[in-house]
């Protein structure tokens, strides 16, 4: 009998530490592979349509085979909820753009300033009371880090820091819109994803038409010289940053599952330094290092944010529930998403 405990014990916590692994490993290299994508497929709405069309039809199959369950798609929810999913696809949209005009370093160092700007509009759309005293001066550090990163980047361009700051914008306004509406239709987390990826597939063709794009991929397609939209390098950069997508996705829904809501967050932080590591050592576009101690300094500052409000509003474990049991995927929807509805999380 106790054997059979031990034994179970450790099935139970090698497939924990699997699944907290498979996670770190994706939200580290998602933002340094969705950079490498860009570069080499100058796409970036084709781009996001191919990752889109990914995690949709990842989940639609991994719920067939019944390895999930996510919420059928039905037209009256699809219809509540696109306005949401248009927001998110502007925050991914921004997201691509960002990192096709800077390096890793400045997209992580804006994505670190979130909390700040979501803090705000909490508290002035959302009447939430103001933050803590810790809340606020993590907030400070974050915004000071951030000013320092800007003021010493090198590769500063007003093309780079406007996509930056239209990510800021939607993400935030995302974040915040999403906590206010998307909830109430009570869809499941993997619900969410689909729904999320699906609509976004659906809106891919008119921002390629507003932006013009798709006259550059006609161009590729139709040109000799074209055809490096179908070379290799570019081919598998694709195809990993698709895949990638779809991986955090599993890997951080798993994981979240299988640990609590502060070691799944403590996880996330640590990716941040991760990323940074490895953005250094395989990447010859990262910040100087006065820079990168000022990218660092944000990210202590979001450890102390998020250290500051654990416990407030959060479950320690935050299940995926076969129907008819709905769970509320409210926290879910302030996790990093990555490139392709997951803001990688990264």
């Amino acid at each position: 009998m106790m054997g059979s405990i031990r034994l179970e014990g450790s099935k139970q916590y090698y497939a924990t530490s699997s699944l907290v692994i498979g996670y770190a490993l994706c939200s580290s290299l998602l933002a340094v592979i969705n950079k490498f994508a860009i570069t080499k497929f100058n796409y970036p709405g084709l781009l996001t349509a191919l990752q889109y069309f990914t995690s949709a039809l990842g989940v639609w199959l991994l719920g067939k085979f019944g390895f999930l369950h996510h919420d059928p798609f039905i037209l009256e929810t699809a219809k509540k909820f696109l306005p949401a999913a248009l927001v998110f696809y502007l925050a991914i949209f921004t997201n691509t753009n960002l990192l096709r005009h800077a390096n890793v370093d400045t997209f992580i160092v804006f994505r670190s300033l979130t909390p700040l700007l979501v803090a705000i509009a909490d508290t002035a759309f959302r009447k939430q009371p103001c933050p803590s005293k810790l809340t606020f001066l993590s907030l400070v550090i974050i915004l000071g880090g951030a000013i320092g990163y800007v003021a010493t980047d090198n590769g500063f361009t007003l093309t780079a820091y406007s996509w930056a700051i239209a990510y800021l914008v939607t993400i935030t306004t995302e974040m915040v819109y999403i906590k206010h509406m998307v909830t109430n239709l009570g869809l499941n987390t993997w619900g969410f994803v689909f729904y999320n990826n699906l609509l976004s597939l659906m809106m891919a063709p008119i921002f390629w038409i507003v932006t013009g794009e798709y006259v550059d991929v006609f161009a590729a397609i139709t040109l000799s010289s074209g055809w490096d939209l179908f070379e290799p390098i570019a081919f598998v950069a694709v195809s990993l940053s698709c895949v990638f997508g779809l991986l955090i996705s599993f890997f951080g829904f798993a994981a979240r599952k299988a640990i609590s809501a502060t070691a799944f967050t403590v996880t996330g932080v640590v990716n941040k330094f991760l990323t940074v590591a490895i953005n250094v050592l395989i990447w010859d576009k990262h910040a100087t290092p006065f820079g990168l101690v000022c990218l660092l300094l944000t990210i202590a500052g979001g450890v102390l944010y998020q250290q500051s409000v654990t416990g407030v509003g959060t479950t320690s474990n935050q299940r995926e529930s076969p129907p008819p049991k709905q769970v509320d995927s409210k926290n879910d929807s302030d996790e990093e998403k990555g490139i392709s509805g997951k803001i990688s999380r990264v």
